[in-house]
């Protein structure tokens, strides 16, 4: 005998819907997942990922990195240096979305195929 698969409910639905606003308010704008995803390869200096997520503006930048030290997705450590400089790393919790990045990226790059042809 087959069992039947249980059909999804409206409330099944209102959940799913109200986790992907939260994750969505957690990742808006458009630089946080950039900065995730560079961060996921390796720590990097407040120049270096200036220099490497294409078209952010400093001041964006700041913003960005802000949010997501205060959603414990990144640290920030201010090495004691000459000239100080700061250092930005993913945490534990915040590499759990680096499949997410890696998901929207080849999402991404078949999209480029398709409508580009590149």
């Amino acid at each position: 005998m087959m069992e039947i698969a249980e059909r999804p409910t409206i409330k099944d639905c209102t959940k799913t819907i109200m986790a992907i606003h939260d994750v969505m308010d957690i990742l808006s704008g458009k630089w946080k997942v950039s900065i995730i995803a560079c961060l996921c390869f390796e720590k990097k200096r407040y120049t270096d990922l200036l220099k490497e997520i294409n078209g952010i503006s400093g001041k964006m930048l700041s913003r960005e990195l802000k949010e997501l030290e205060v959603n414990q997705l990144i640290t920030r450590t201010v090495i004691d240096s000459q000239p100080i400089s700061v250092v930005y790393e993913i945490t534990e919790y915040g590499a759990t979305l680096k499949q997410v990045t890696s998901v929207i990226a080849n999402w991404g790059l078949e999209h480029r195929k398709r409508i580009i042809g590149n």
